[in-house]
C-alpha cells in the first residue's frame, strides 16, 4: 500500500464509528449528522436524470465506486445483490445506488452494464467530474485518481469504501460497512424494514 492509498484509508476509517440502534455506522466528527446528502442531478444508464428526489419513499443504499474498481466494488455489489435476493418482497422497498467516482470511463452505458451484472435493481449513477465532486463531497465521500501507467486509462480510483443509508424520506440513517457480510447486511436491512 502506498503513502497516497495509506493516506485516504485512513481518512475513510477516521469517518466511521459504531452507533446504537439497529448497528448501522455513522459519521465521525459530523456536527450534524442531517447535513450528510443534499441535492444532486447525475444521469442513469440510460441517460435519465436521476435527483435526490426520485427515489423518496423507499430506503436507499448508496455506494460510490467505478467500474474499473479490482475488488471492492465488485465484491460490495455483489453483497448488495445477494442481499436484495435475500430480502425476498422486503426488497421493494429499497433502492441501490451505485454512483460512480471514475466519470471519465464510466458512461452511461458503461455503468449501466456493469450494474446489470450484479441485479437489475440496482442503479448505476454518472455525471459530469464537477457534478461527481459534488455529490461525492455532499455524503462525505473522498476520492482519488492514482496512475499505474503513462497510458490514458492507467489508473485506479482510491476511494471511500461504504454504503450510505438514506430513510425514505430522503434523511441520512446512517452507513453500511462495504464489508459486511450478505447475511449480517440482510439483517440490519430488516430490522429497518420490517413494521
Amino acid at each position: 500500500m502506498n503513502r497516497k492509498t495509506a493516506i485516504l484509508a485512513g481518512l475513510a476509517a477516521a469517518f466511521v464509528i459504531a452507533a446504537a440502534g439497529v448497528g448501522l455506522l455513522a459519521y465521525r466528527g459530523a456536527p450534524d449528522l442531517s447535513s450528510i446528502g443534499g441535492s444532486f442531478a447525475l444521469t442513469d444508464g440510460s441517460g435519465a436524470t436521476v435527483t435526490e428526489h426520485s427515489f423518496h419513499g423507499k430506503w436507499e443504499l448508496i455506494y460510490f465506486g467505478y467500474t474499473f474498481c479490482p475488488d471492492a466494488c465488485p465484491t460490495t455489489l455483489n453483497t448488495i445483490a445477494e442481499t436484495l435476493a435475500a430480502l425476498g418482497p422486503l426488497a421493494e422497498r429499497v433502492q441501490p445506488l451505485f454512483i460512480t467516482v471514475d466519470p471519465e470511463r464510466d458512461t452511461p452505458p458503461v455503468i449501466a452494464d456493469y450494474v446489470r451484472n450484479f441485479d437489475p435493481r440496482i442503479v448505476g449513477l454518472t455525471g459530469s467530474p464537477e457534478a461527481i465532486a459534488r455529490v461525492a463531497k455532499a455524503f462525505r465521500i473522498v476520492y482519488a485518481k492514482q496512475r499505474t501507467g503513462d497510458g490514458k486509462d492507467d489508473y485506479l480510483m482510491d476511494h471511500s469504501s461504504v454504503i450510505i443509508v438514506i430513510d425514505p424520506a430522503g434523511k441520512f440513517s446512517g452507513i453500511l460497512a462495504a464489508d459486511l457480510p450478505a447475511e449480517r447486511m440482510t439483517d440490519k436491512l430488516r430490522r429497518l424494514l420490517m413494521p
